[in-house]
């Protein structure tokens, strides 16, 4: 099975002691967002677990604890935008991000780690030639530590309108023309651009426009085929194959102004300061009334050999 820590909140930046007393533990719970009292026991025994899913803006606290880790197969999502303290307040600065980033592709492999460059939006200071010129810096750097970079248009759900009103979205034509360059640069340093949810558009020019976190990439990770149960991605156009996430919304200490996943800050210093990092949930604890389902714990791995063993 996969375990995705990363849809909800960003466990490596906030909650890396946490997470490691559960890898510890071999076991995590995990409320229901839409029902919390109802609880979800997910087993994190390297037998049964094929692949652990990181989405981060700060890998950082996590590297010293990456030899816990050796048992798992991964895959990491790392953000890295050209935005500053006034979208992203409590983001480390890029530059520092990069350099953790580069320690993390040394130690789980370029073809484990992407870049992600999302979401991008439009306002007088983040226009179209800056994000290009920011783009191609941040390139330069990373070449050769990933070999893809995905990328996404901002979408104005509700929440994001109500925290960030003066955003923009991109009209058809400013994403073609951005995403071709985007496309044309990240080829420059051998990087293929893999848009996040965006149909098919910028395929013309090159992007592989499969999905950003699909089964083919989770295969990849787990250096072998894998036996999906049927899932559907969480947006139109997704083609991601969504898993067992152990995160909780309202909790990501970033609090950037487009983000989906917080309702406002206060929720989020509310919830952080409920947070016990030897809780087996990641906010609280386990409560009268609570109703705890144990998840099959099943390895999806084709045991027969693949072609990916020959390259492990």
């Amino acid at each position: 099975m996969i375990i995705q820590t990363g849809q909800r909140t960003d466990i490596p930046a906030f909650y890396s002691e946490w997470f490691c007393n559960r890898i510890k533990a071999g076991e995590v719970l995990v409320r229901n967002p839409f029902n919390p009292q109802q609880i979800t026991k997910y087993s994190l025994n390297p037998d049964v677990v094929d692949v652990l899913g990181f989405c981060t803006k700060n890998p950082e606290p996590m590297l010293k604890h990456m030899d816990l880790l050796k048992p798992y197969r991964m895959y990491w999502f790392v953000t890295i935008t050209p935005y500053g303290r006034e979208i992203e307040p409590n983001v480390p600065p890029k530059e520092q991000v990069m350099e953790s980033f580069k320690k993390l592709s040394e130690i789980v492999g370029t073809d484990r780690v992407s870049w992600r460059y999302d979401p991008i939006f439009l306002n007088e200071t983040y226009t179209i030639e800056r994000h290009i010129h920011d783009f191609k810096q941040m390139a330069e750097t990373l070449a050769g530590y990933t070999k893809v970079c995905v990328i996404s248009f901002i979408d104005l759900y509700e929440k994001v309108k109500r925290n960030f009103p003066e955003v923009r979205s991109l009209t058809k034509e400013e994403r073609l023309m951005l995403g071709k360059e985007l496309i044309q640069i990240a080829g420059n340093y051998d990087m293929l651009i893999r848009p996040c949810a965006e149909g098919t558009e910028l395929s013309v020019y090159g992007a592989d426009c499969r999905g950003c976190m699909t089964k083919e990439i989770y295969e990849q990770a787990a250096g072998t085929h894998l036996n999906f149960p049927n899932k559907k991605g969480a947006r139109e156009n997704c083609a991601c194959y969504l898993s067992g996430d152990i995160g909780q919304y309202n909790t990501c200490g970033h609090l950037c102004r487009y983000c989906y996943a917080n309702v406002n800050a206060e929720n989020v210093h509310r919830n952080m300061k409920m947070h016990d990092p030897k809780s087996p949930l990641l906010i609280g604890h386990v409560m009268p009334g609570d109703k705890i389902h144990v998840a099959e714990a099943k390895s999806w791995a084709n045991r027969q050999m693949s072609i990916f063993d020959l390259y492990d």
